[in-house]
């Protein structure tokens, strides 16, 4: 007898969660936070922890229409909106609304020693209290070292750490306690907080080479499965926006549309066509060899197509490459007042790798352009390594080809190791390289442009010179003098000597023509004379011919009549027979 085992696939229930309505957090944990179970967010000062706390009440009331109580053990509560409004939250709002609640709790701690017990019972009266007074679903509890810095006990402060807890379970309200963090490799000051709560989010502020980044990661989620990695979280004007920076797939979906890069000679390189929209791009090529002009060249034509275009420019400012690409003839000025084409501009050491990584993620999510452009990508040595910079790339490029927009990198080349080891660690994430290169000859620079590589096109492998001038961009087909390849003056020179020599062998050919024809014109009247003599001579054979015929007829008559004559022969003579 067969053993017969049940294949049917079986479902599992899944954990309630509460969307946050923080940008990529609720990405990062598949769902938001557990409903109606408490949550920990733990870090050192100046982390975030309190805005993430605030922003998760905010959002919940405005977004998902949950109520939430804030519970403040350290801030006031006019204290706590003059710093959250800056961001935009406006609590006094949401509080005349009924949809928020703060409230301040001072622990006194010469109370406890009076008493000489801790008890939260009247802590949890006021906070349910709070709670029902909205019907809020939402919790938070900032911060829990200032709730027990009286407690020395430690017995008693963790039985009331998890009479905390359950007693926020029981109530049912999805809740963030916020927890300053441990020495060492403890997450919390008491070493409990993280074990009785069912999820705990650590908050990181760290500074290297004088670079400061913020970097989350879920410690534990229990009954779900969830982000593990540290991911970079931004805070600026509009709160929190945490990126989800790993890709575990490589499913991108693919177009087959070509977009023009604006120089007409180019897309002749490329097959006719351009470059295959949602593709990447890389310019690389040492100072002055036109890169910025070549992003600025396919920013142009974005524009002209209708398409929105961000330009995030590390180096210059946005007037000065208005102004520079004016001289060339390309008025990107145009397409800023119409809306069409957006800057932002800032340095590289403004922000670690990877808050440049979130910045450039939420500016790409808010103005949802079709064309990218990063201008230089090769600035971001000053703040990472080779592969830092490789890896950020790498999250920039997946993040942009699931969102189908097309990008455009230039990278400065300076024939140093790390540089051309960023050439090569870029270039093979790319779909396609153009080199911009200088040829130098006859004391003269000039610029040689190459298609290193262009994924999924027919293009060309041959060099050609890249010419700037004040009506635009254009490509040249090189010309090979006796010395290999000629630009500038040089092939000019040569140019010119060729059709010098080119006017002198046509002149010598021409004087040639002109004598053969003489020669011709003598030779054919020599034949003319030759052939008059000759029909003269024929003539006079002829003559000679006819005489001798006619000479001869004549004797032979005359012979005919002597014979007759001889024998006496006449017509009256003739007898009867012969007549």
């Amino acid at each position: 007898m067969s053993d017969k085992r049940n294949t049917t696939t079986r479902s599992y229930p899944t954990l309630p969660k509460s969307l946050t309505g923080i940008t990529g957090l609720d990405e990062i944990t598949e769902g938001g936070l557990p409903t109606g179970r408490p949550t920990l967010i733990c870090g050192q000062a100046g982390c975030g922890k309190t805005l993430m706390s605030i922003e998760f009440i905010v959002r919940g009331a405005v977004q998902f229409n949950e109520p939430g109580v804030f519970v403040a053990f350290e801030e006031k509560s006019d204290e706590l909106a003059m710093n959250v409004a800056s961001l935009g939250f406006d609590l006094k709002k949401l509080q005349d609304e009924k949809m928020l609640r703060i409230d301040h709790v001072h622990i006194d701690r010469g109370e406890i020693e009076e008493t000489g017990e801790y008890d939260l019972e009247g802590l949890f009266i006021r906070l349910g209290y709070a709670i029902d007074s909205i019907g809020a679903k939402r919790v938070v509890l900032d911060t829990l070292e200032n709730l027990f810095s009286g407690l020395t006990n430690q017995g008693v402060l963790r039985a009331e750490i998890r009479r905390l807890f359950t007693w926020l379970k029981d109530k049912g309200v999805t809740a963030i306690i916020t927890g300053e963090r441990g020495e060492g490799a403890a997450l919390t000051r008491q070493g409990l907080e993280e074990y009785v709560s069912d999820c705990v989010i650590l908050l990181d502020h760290r500074v290297i080479n004088q670079i400061s980044t913020r970097r989350l990661r879920i410690i534990k989620y229990r009954g779900t499965v969830h982000g593990t990695n540290e991911y970079p979280f931004l805070i600026d004007e509009e709160g929190i926006s945490v990126l989800p920076v790993t890709s575990l797939t490589l499913s991108k979906q693919v177009s087959t549309e070509r977009l023009s890069t604006g120089i007409p000679a180019l897309d002749e390189m490329l097959g006719g066509k351009g470059f295959y929209r949602g593709g990447s791009t890389l310019v690389s090529g040492t100072a002055g060899t036109g890169k910025t002009s070549i992003a600025g060249s396919f920013a142009n034509a974005a524009c002209q197509r209708g398409e929105t275009c961000i330009y995030f420019a590390m180096e210059e400012s946005p007037n000065q490459i208005i102004r520079n690409l004016q001289s060339i003839g390309i008025d990107l000025q145009k397409h800023v007042e119409s809306g069409m084409l957006h800057f932002n501009a800032s340095r590289p050491n403004l922000y670690g790798l990877e808050m440049h990584l979130v910045a450039m993620h939420k500016t790409i999510k808010k103005l949802k352009p079709e064309v990218v452009i990063i201008d230089p990508i090769t600035n971001f040595i000053n703040i990472g390594s080779v592969s830092e910079v490789k890896n950020m790339l790498v999250r920039l490029i997946d993040f942009l080809q699931d969102e189908q927009i097309s990008v455009m990198f230039t990278a400065l080349s300076l024939n140093t190791i790390v540089n051309e080891q960023t050439d090569e660690g870029v270039s093979s994430l790319v779909d396609a390289w153009l080199l911009v290169r200088d040829i130098e000859f006859n004391g003269e620079r000039n610029r040689g442009l190459y298609v290193m590589k262009s994924r999924g096109m027919k293009h060309s492998n041959q060099v050609r010179e890249f010419v700037i001038t004040d009506k635009g961009l254009n490509l040249i087909d090189v010309y090979l003098g006796p010395d290999g390849v000629l630009t500038g003056s040089a092939r000019a020179q040569q140019m010119l000597l060729e059709q010098t020599g080119e006017a002198i062998h046509s002149q010598a050919m021409g004087r040639k023509d002109r004598e053969i024809l003489r020669k011709r014109k003598v030779l054919e009247a020599k034949i003319a004379s030759l052939n008059t003599e000759y029909e003269s001579v024929e003539e006079e054979l002829n003559k000679v011919y006819l005489e001798e015929a006619l000479k001869k007829e004549i004797i032979e008559k005359n012979r005919e009549e002597l014979t007759r004559l001889r024998r006496g022969d006449s017509a009256e003579g003739k007898s009867p027979e012969q007549k």
